[in-house]
């Protein structure tokens, strides 16, 4: 017996073969609108039909931003999206996240072929873009001399920054010659030496704005050596000048507020670099003081005065030691003068002869270290301390002389 499958199998696999064929994906149909209901919860519900066939389609309230125009049965579209089974009834639909008016198919097409190409130039690449200036005193405008766009940009200037001077080239913004108008636009503002431009314009259809989406007027953006903010339509319409340029902005209302600065936040600047500029210069007459000071303090100290000071100084104490150094050695010798005196008094025969002892010398003067120096019947004289003595030796005796010894006993 066949396998037994149930609805919600059954329609589940049906919905997981949509979700997995690239097929249903990212398709674009064309037909007419019928059975159009605009719901509540704003979702947009709607049948597209041929001569002999028909699609149930969806296009949720999140994908309605880029919808320009209100849909009508009977109305012929191009609705760019996704096939998909709603599992819960089984019923597949188209699930529209893109719908122009037929018409718009062949532009479409024609836009995202130049996309591609422009893109693989590197026309849209972040590389090549330029810094708006942060003051911007005057702003080149490029957009219709009549109309909104206009008038809200010098609205916002005289608000923000009287002072800042605004130069428009009008152009035209749509219809035969308006990219060609554009371009020239940007050329010529762009030779005027100006702080930025802004190009673009107020809303409208996708028709309307695809001016701005043009080749001519992209490259003469992607080419322009002053910065640019494009600022086409509302903020869900996206144009091709929008990618070139090096802002975009999403109302030419948001554009101004994007190159005008305001002149409150400008002073609140200027106050904010003059606290800065102010702390700064303290912080360096500090540092130059400091160093002033220093260099004052090195000055004072190596002065020829100063110079002269410190040389008399270092006299002053080498003749302090020399002073004491002589002193020693005075002391020193004079000390050595008393023990030389000492040992000179021990020494002396004078010292010897005040002890009871007498210097005895011959005829000739020859002290008598010995009694064979004198012979009997010789003067002889006799040195005590307190005078002399001359005398006549009557005889020698030596000191082994048995005589001697009689005599003695």
């Amino acid at each position: 017996m066949d396998r037994i499958y149930t609805v919600a199998q059954v329609n589940r696999y049906v919905k997981k073969m949509f979700d997995e064929s690239m097929a249903f994906s990212g398709i674009s149909v064309r037909g007419e609108i019928s059975n159009c209901t605009y719901h509540t919860s704003g979702h947009i519900y709607f049948t597209l039909k041929d001569s002999s066939s028909r699609i149930s389609c969806v296009m949720f309230a999140g994908n309605r931003r880029g919808l320009d125009f209100t849909m009508s049965d009977g109305m012929s579209v191009v609705v760019n999206g996704s096939v998909n089974v709603y599992e819960r009834d089984g019923k597949y639909q188209l699930y529209a996240v893109r719908i122009m008016k037929e018409g718009q198919g062949a532009l479409y097409e024609r836009l995202e072929l130049l996309r591609q190409t422009l893109s693989e130039e590197g026309l849209f690449s972040d590389v090549h873009k330029k810094e708006i200036p942060y003051y911007s005193s005057k702003i080149g405008i490029v957009t219709a001399a009549t109309g909104a766009a206009i008038q809200d940009i010098i609205n916002i200037t005289k608000r923000r920054n009287p002072y800042v001077q605004l130069y428009l080239y009008p152009a035209l913004v749509q219809g035969e010659g308006a990219a060609q108008s554009i371009a020239e636009g940007i050329r010529y503002l762009d030779s005027m030496g100006l702080d930025v431009l802004i190009v673009g314009r107020g809303g409208g259809s996708f028709e309307d704005l695809f001016a701005f989406n043009e080749e001519e007027v992209v490259r003469a953006v992607y080419e322009c050596n002053t910065p640019v903010i494009s600022a086409v339509g509302h903020e869900v319409d996206t144009t091709l000048s929008d990618y070139a340029a090096d802002m975009r902005a999403p109302t030419p209302s948001a554009a101004a507020e994007l190159a005008v600065r305001e002149l409150t936040e400008i002073y609140s600047r200027f106050d904010e670099y003059s606290r800065i500029l102010w702390k700064n210069l303290e912080r360096k007459v500090t540092l130059v003081k400091s160093r002033y000071d220093l260099i004052k303090t090195k000055l004072e100290h190596n002065t020829p005065e100063d110079k002269i000071r410190q040389k008399r100084e270092y006299l002053i104490n080498i003749e302090d030691n020399m002073d004491r150094l002589i002193k020693d050695k005075i002391k020193y010798y004079r000390n050595r003068e008393r023990v030389c005196i000492e040992k000179l008094k021990i020494l002396s025969p004078l010292q010897r002869l005040s002890g009871g002892y007498a210097y005895v010398k011959n005829k000739d003067g020859i002290g008598l270290t010995s009694v064979l120096l004198v012979k009997p019947g010789e003067d002889i004289e006799i040195t005590a301390s307190d005078g002399k003595i001359l005398a006549l030796c009557e005889s020698v005796l030596m000191q082994d002389d048995p005589v001697t010894k009689d005599m003695n006993d």
